[in-house]
């Protein structure tokens, strides 16, 4: 594998493997996760927005838990640890039904009552689905575009809510790009803005080196707990477990504005 590919690939695995790439974060590009409400930033970084993910290839589906993000749908403070970051607002209405405990462990770490954020990782490299982001890229395509469709959830234990399943991918080709089945558009119009990859390796002071396009959607959404269980048991990404968190970045700096 060419040298320029090996250290994509070994900054992508970084943000799953607990590991820091920087000492500092001077001369960096624009970092994620932010406060999708504040519109300010002060990054120079600059870089084209990539395509439409509907003309880019779905290459990952993982989940952190709770929301790195913020927006005023989803600003409960769930503290700064590696499982911090933010909660679904309306959590505190959640009825006894849905916060009923299913049978088992779900995900290793999910329960009823949880937010989580959930990442769809597109990329403008010829690629198939796979896992880790790694799967965003290949010997002839080394330095992909990246875009990221998020949302957040609650899980709760209720059939009628949103199947995870129905999220997923499980071959699904549109217009010859591999596409998630469906992506939830009904929680607001994504805000859109350039950033980087996330997860707990990365600080204010330990940044990202990858180019990201975002969008957001800033309300949250029900999951159905049984239904995120099954798909943790089996799918073509290995994902088993809720990944940790980022904490939200502040330093306007670091933030790219959006427009």
């Amino acid at each position: 594998m060419k040298k320029t590919t090996m250290t994509l690939l070994t900054a992508l695995s970084f943000t799953f493997a607990g590991q820091a790439v920087a000492a500092s974060c001077e001369g960096y590009g624009p970092q994620t996760p932010r406060d999708i409400d504040n519109l300010l930033g002060e990054n120079k970084r600059v870089f084209s927005k990539a395509p439409a993910s509907e003309h880019m290839n779905l290459c990952n589906i993982h989940f952190h838990k709770n929301a790195e993000h913020k927006a005023k749908d989803f600003s409960v403070f769930a503290g700064d640890s590696k499982y911090g970051g933010y909660q679904c607002n309306a959590t505190s209405t959640l009825t006894a039904a849905e916060l009923k405990a299913p049978k088992g462990k779900v995900c290793k770490n999910v329960k009823p009552g949880d937010t989580i954020e959930v990442h769809w990782v597109h990329s403008s490299c010829d690629v198939t689905p796979g896992k880790g982001l790694g799967s965003c890229l290949s010997d002839k395509c080394a330095n992909p575009q990246l875009r990221v469709e998020t949302q957040v959830f609650m899980v709760v234990n209720d059939e009628n809510a949103l199947d995870f399943n129905d999220l997923d991918y499980d071959g699904n080709m549109v217009n010859g790009y591999h596409q998630a089945k469906h992506i939830p558009n009904t929680t607001g119009k994504p805000v859109e803005f350039l950033g980087s990859t996330t997860g707990p390796s990365y600080t204010e002071q330990q940044c990202s080196p990858l180019q990201v396009t975002w969008s957001v959607r800033p309300a949250c959404a029900k999951i159905d707990i049984n239904s995120l269980a099954t798909w943790c048991e089996s799918n073509e990404f290995e994902e088993d477990h809720a990944h940790g968190v980022r904490q939200l970045v502040t330093d306007p700096k670091l933030l790219s504005p959006i427009n």
